[in-house]
């Protein structure tokens, strides 16, 4: 079956479907040979058509070349030293050419409607076998979610599969018709999401489905994005066109998401089920994987190949492996070298399987202009809590025998110790020599370490996204390397409960309350201020081959209150969600809804390869990019004349 065509599935995805269980508290995956669709006729089937739903997530979140498309382009990322056309077309910087061909989207429109379909088979058989409508409400998220996503991405997209509105349809179709985005909404967004909120209960049935505050979350950024919408400041095009579009409607859908907000922050304080974890770090740390700031993630393990969905060993780089922080992570182990105590030369930091290092492929770099919005760093941890800043020796684990390599100024630098740091400012003093670390590193007076100015960042080497990396507890960790080659077994976070204050923050600029949108952003902040352990410090070696993070008790929250300014703007939020959310695939999403997107990501500066200066890069984003082409695969295949499909696609490509 052709994924990309809507209209040649089936999308009764049972696969590799999971099953529900009755007795267990976690999903339990029961992989199929086959089907057909009268399977969804009984209990079973439409129990592992629900259980699939949770599966597939797996297919798109984690997914690297889906991940490209929410990330890259934007005033985070652009195209790596290594990059290919994935992410060079989707830089709109004149390297590339973004088409219905190349657009990475395209794993999106491929994999929703599958999952719409499959939803919409279990609601339809549901009643008939006597499933729970704490069960349907489930899959009717799910039907709500794909196409939230959906049109956020394409604007309108169909509602009729092939059998009707909001059906399921099991036979090929080779024509297709677009709705509106307000009929996308209303038809199916908001019925859903509110039908779940309704009917799910707040605490999840098993550990990792969805709940009442999940769908909450959902339905509240909806009606955000809907008022944004609705608004359309910057007079940005729809399409299909529509007469619906209607700015005196927008405050009464900004004043729903505010409401929806903070009701799901009450609910969750008086019941507990969910909430803000202590600090930053916290929430995303391999050993707290799993933990109640998370909503929704898709989910991983390292017990086996098949149910992390991509191999331990060995991964492919394909959707259903978690390989997105493979993109973000440059080849510190193989563009780093030193010369070691027996006059060898080799690498200091070898690929390990841990959250600080794994397997690099340079795609993805970050943007030195929007690193700098990370200010504070001594008292905000996020610097902290989502980069791997230090890359510290690690030459022991793999069988490197030398007691030391050399640093600079001359120092010996052990295991453990750090051999390379990207600073979080610019120091006038760092000198760089294109022989210092192989990297044209820079050297400064009374350090051992090599550093870079923050400035200075290049394609070729820069910080990597500590939160992203998967952990391997499989192995030694003190004395080995790991395996770093396998696809990862961590979940990829999609929902934070987090985001309620940001939505809150959001709703209550745009109506006109800063002090409702202050409220909400300080416990952001506060938060942000509490540290246990930093990260990219350390205090001793552990059997002369580790390290110890730092362990602190600080609390500098009244500090971040302090330095929070008492007028709140979109800008402002959109750099507080920049420091919150960096990396986790919110932020094309984020600068498209607010209509930012050019005002914040036309021009950057960044260095080529190994070098140490910074040029400014020109991005011409025009107002057709606020909607991704269709995939071209999807239009290939319709069985509509050439004009009937020009038609269908988005203006502009």
């Amino acid at each position: 079956m052709n994924k990309k065509n809507i209209l040649r599935f089936c999308g009764l995805a049972i696969v590799s479907a999971m099953a529900l269980s009755s007795c267990s508290d976690v999903l339990e995956e029961q992989p199929r040979s086959g089907y057909d669709p009268t399977y969804f006729t009984t209990e079973d089937g439409v129990k592992g058509g629900l259980t699939s739903l949770y599966a597939h997530l797996r297919n798109l979140y984690g997914q690297a070349y889906y991940f490209t498309s929410c990330e890259a382009g934007t005033d985070e990322y652009t195209w790596g030293h290594s990059a290919d056309g994935n992410q060079k077309d989707i830089d709109m910087s004149g390297v590339g050419n973004l088409t219905s061909t190349s657009v990475r989207s395209d794993a999106l429109w491929g994999q929703a409607f599958t999952e719409i379909n499959t939803a919409c088979a279990v609601i339809e058989n549901a009643s008939a076998v006597g499933i729970d409508e704490s069960l349907v409400a489930e899959a009717r998220f799910f039907r709500g979610f794909y196409y939230f996503n959906l049109v956020q991405t394409f604007g309108g997209v169909p509602l009729d599969l092939g059998g009707g509105e909001l059906h399921s349809n099991d036979s090929p179709k080779r024509t297709s018709v677009r709705n509106t985005v307000d009929e996308v909404y209303e038809k199916a967004i908001f019925p859903d999401l509110d039908s779940a909120v309704v009917k799910l209960p707040i605490t999840p049935r098993v550990v990792g489905a969805v709940s009442r505050t999940t769908a909450q979350l959902y339905l509240a950024k909806a009606y955000l994005t809907y008022a944004w919408w609705l608004e359309n400041p910057n007079d940005i095009a729809t399409y299909p066109a529509t007469s619906k579009r209607d700015k005196s409607q927008a405050a009464k859908y900004y004043q729903l998401a505010y409401e929806l907000a903070t009701e799901a922050i009450a609910e969750n304080a008086k019941n507990g089920t969910y909430k803000l974890q202590d600090t930053y770090l916290d929430v995303n740390f391999w050993q707290n994987d799993r933990n109640a700031e998370w909503l929704l993630w898709a989910d991983h393990t390292v017990n086996n190949d098949l149910y992390n969905g991509g191999g331990l060993g060995w991964g492919g780089g394909g959707a259903p492996e978690n390989f997105a922080g493979w993109f973000t992570q440059w080849n510190y182990c193989g563009d780093m070298r030193g010369d070691f105590a027996d006059g060898s030369n080799g690498n200091p930091v070898m690929r390990e399987a841990c959250q600080a290092l794994g397997r690099p492929w340079t795609r993805m770099a970050p943007i030195p202009d929007a690193l700098k919005k990370f200010t504070n760093v001594d008292k905000d941890s996020r610097w902290d809590g989502t980069f791997t800043t230090e890359y510290r020796c690690n030459f022991a684990k793999g069988g490197n025998k030398n007691d030391y390599v050399k640093g600079a100024n001359g120092a010996e630098i052990r295991n453990g110790e750090t051999f390379l740091q990207f600073l979080s400012y610019d120091d006038s003093n760092v000198k760089y020599d294109p022989k210092n670390g192989n990297i044209n590193a820079g050297v400064l007076p009374g350090h051992p370490e090599f550093v870079i100015n923050i400035s200075d960042i290049s394609r070729q080497a820069y910080p990597g996204v500590w939160k992203h990396i998967g952990h391997r507890t499989d192995r030694g960790e003190a004395t080995e390397l790991g395996n770093p080659n396998g696809s990862s077994p961590r979940p990829f976070v999609i929902a934070k409960f987090s985001e309620f204050y940001f939505i809150a923050a959001e709703a209550a600029v745009k109506l006109g309350n800063n002090k409702a949108a202050y409220d909400n952003i300080i416990q952001i902040r506060a938060r942000a201020g509490k540290w246990k352990t930093r990260f990219n410090d350390y205090t001793y070696l552990v059997g002369g081959t580790g390290y110890k993070d730092l362990e602190v008790v600080e609390d500098y929250s009244q500090d971040m209150i302090n330095a929070t300014p008492e007028n709140i703007t979109i800008e402002y939020i959109l750099d507080e969600r920049l420091r919150e959310y960096w990396g986790e695939g919110y932020r094309w999403f984020d600068l498209v809804r607010t209509q930012m997107w050019d005002k914040l990501a036309s021009v950057y500066h960044i260095s080529d390869a190994n070098g140490r200066e910074p040029k400014e890069v020109k991005r011409d984003i025009k107002k057709h990019y606020y909607l991704r082409p269709i995939p071209s695969g999807m239009l290939d295949a319709l069985q509509m004349s050439d004009q009937e499909k020009a038609a269908y696609q988005n203006p502009g490509y």
